[in-house]
């Protein structure tokens, strides 16, 4: 591939990327309308959910069957399946169907995630990858702020050339589709350098059995309690589709859907275990923020969209920045310890914030959070594709996504979990502050208060102390326009309650931080993982022709060395890349 093909290649992969993060995000803002629209609003977290747990279960299957098949195939019909979700979500009548719908749509966002960081690790050597990789981030972050603003905007046209607004929150995915898939068909050419093909069949049957179950608890564990008979009989499927999974994965060997073996490489399980919590508390961060921006801060959707700025500005300058510093130096070990130490910091700011505390301080809370975050999402993804072979690098990078976003699934379930059912004592202790009940009794004896019918929710609720502690769990509007001081008791409780949650983040990203300091690095390779393998074909090549001439029987099996053992002995294909240089 010539340099040109090869910046071609990679704006359709942004593209691609683009459409994946953009579906997570914009929906969400668009959902309140569409549920009304459809009659469903008691449905709406099922849309999520069935997008959510097929993307997540796709992602290492996509890993695997790109390094079986190859990857141009594999992403042209996640493009594909991507596209023809979006359509037919657009057409949806019901909210069963638009769940339907978006579980199809997952399946083509699956490959979406993971494989345009493959398909990276192909054509581009590590240092050369850090630098587009920081690229793709910014790309990621501007999606998550252009998200909450496209499905609001969309939301709230009634019509749109003769369409419902909404229905183009779905139909705008297909143009920018249409030209990835052009420039992924035109321009990507990757031989296939595998010829065995055993599919893990039972593999992905037992993935499937141990992670549906989990996800699924794990989204509606709060809706049908967490000790009920249904979420019971997730946790024992889930556990016994994990067991079979692991039993299955090492009968499998190289062959498994995710090969035990890239577990032996300490610094692939490293970027493993530290994925898993950095997931966790990057989407502990995102999903709480929006929600004190609206409720506290009084934002509307939108508003509360531009004011998460401060946090993909922070992510972009980081990950642009140390994706740069990683291709001129070759050194990264030093960004998954200052990345996690700022996420813990960025958290304690946010966990300081009051109700009444300033604007400015949860704006700062969130750059501080996104200079950490992008400083650790390219670097664990590029320790990973530098720890394994390049017949692995498909199943490696979708393996450390998939990870990543259990982490994150993890995350929100116990975030708001912690949310929900701390905020019932908060809201108590708030009710108990003598300042806050002084203004309260002051406003309910004015009679201009006692008539505003914006007030009279408030109202309602003091009547009935009782239902004041689960005031949030099903509509938080009551809020708007009421005076002042009915509001600041719910406030309070609310912005406790959300501290605690804040809380539980940087105990989680400290728990990373201390595993950055004992995570290895080794020496990022000079040459991509192509030009690897055809390098290692090349020389088994000339192996078997040398022995064809001498006249000998058979050609040896090379067993390619761990990428640690590389590292520590001189030897491979990285010491070969070193050498060369």
């Amino acid at each position: 591939m010539t340099r040109r093909e090869i910046n071609l290649v990679i704006l359709g992969l942004m593209a691609a990327m683009f459409l994946s993060s953009l579906s997570q995000t914009v929906v969400g803002t668009a959902m309140r309308t569409i549920a009304d629209d459809l009659h469903g609003l008691s449905l709406q977290a099922w849309v999520t959910t069935a997008f959510l747990i097929v993307s997540t279960v796709m992602t290492p299957i996509y890993g695997k069957l790109s390094d079986l098949f190859g990857r141009r195939p594999l992403f042209l019909i996640a493009i594909v399946l991507f596209l023809v979700g979006s359509v037919a979500s657009s057409f949806a009548q019901d909210m069963i169907q638009l769940a339907g719908f978006r579980a199809l749509q997952g399946l083509g966002a699956g490959g979406l995630m993971s494989l345009p960081l493959t398909i990276m690790g192909d054509i581009l050597a590590p240092r050369e990858r850090a630098k587009y990789q920081g690229y793709f981030l910014a790309v990621f972050g501007v999606s998550s702020l252009l998200g909450p603003l496209v499905g609001g905007l969309f939301a709230g046209a009634d019509t749109l050339a003769g369409i419902e607004g909404w229905r183009w929150v779905f139909l705008f995915n297909v143009p920018i589709g249409i030209a990835a898939l052009f420039m992924v068909f035109r321009f990507l050419h990757i031989p296939v350098l595998h010829r065995r093909v055993r599919i893990d069949w039972w593999g992905a049957a037992a993935l499937v059995m141990g992670v549906v179950p989990l996800l699924l608890v794990a989204e509606q564990g709060r809706t049908w309690g967490w000790g009920s008979a249904l979420a019971i009989a997730c946790y024992v499927t889930g556990v016994v589709g994990i067991v079979l999974f692991i039993v299955i994965e090492s009968r499998m060997g190289d062959d498994a859907l995710i090969p035990l073996s890239l577990f032996r490489s300490a610094t692939f399980s490293m970027a493993t275990l530290i994925g898993v919590l950095v997931g966790f508390g990057m989407f502990a961060g995102m999903m709480v923020i929006p929600l004190v921006l609206q409720i506290v801060h009084g934002m509307t959707p939108t508003e509360a969209g531009l004011s998460t700025l401060p946090m993909i500005l922070g992510l972009m300058i980081a990950s642009i920045g140390s994706g740069q510093i990683i291709a001129r130096t070759g050194r990264y070990r030093i960004f998954p310890i200052v990345g996690t130490a700022l996420m813990a910091l960025g958290y304690l700011i946010l966990s300081l914030q009051q109700y009444d505390s300033p604007l400015w301080m949860l704006l700062a809370g969130q750059l501080v959070l996104g200079l950490g975050l992008g400083q650790l999402m390219q670097t664990l993804t590029i320790a990973s594709q530098n720890s394994v072979q390049p017949k692995d690098m498909g199943v490696a990078t979708a393996g450390a996504t998939f990870f990543r976003q259990l982490g994150g699934t993890l995350g929100v379930a116990v975030v708001f979990s912690v949310l929900f059912s701390r905020v019932v004592d908060t809201m108590a202790a708030s009710f108990q502050r003598s300042d806050l009940l002084a203004s309260m009794q002051a406003a309910l004896q004015d009679p201009t208060v006692l008539a505003d019918p914006a007030n009279q929710r408030i109202i309602a609720l003091l009547q009935d102390p009782s239902a004041i502690g689960s005031a949030f769990s099903d509509d938080s509007s009551f809020l708007n326009g009421a005076d002042p001081r009915l509001t600041a008791p719910f406030l309070d409780g609310f912005a406790t309650a959300t501290s605690t949650v804040f809380l539980v983040g940087m105990a989680v990203v400290l728990v990373a931080f201390v595993l950055t300091l004992f995570f290895r690095t080794p020496p990022l390779r000079q040459r991509s993982a192509m030009e690897e393998a055809l390098a290692e074909r090349a020389e088994l090549d000339q192996l078997a022709a040398e022995q064809t001439a001498t006249g000998s029987i058979g050609v040896p099996v090379v067993a390619a060395p761990d990428r640690d053992d590389d590292a520590r002995t001189g030897t491979g294909p990285g010491a070969h890349a070193r050498r060369e240089e």
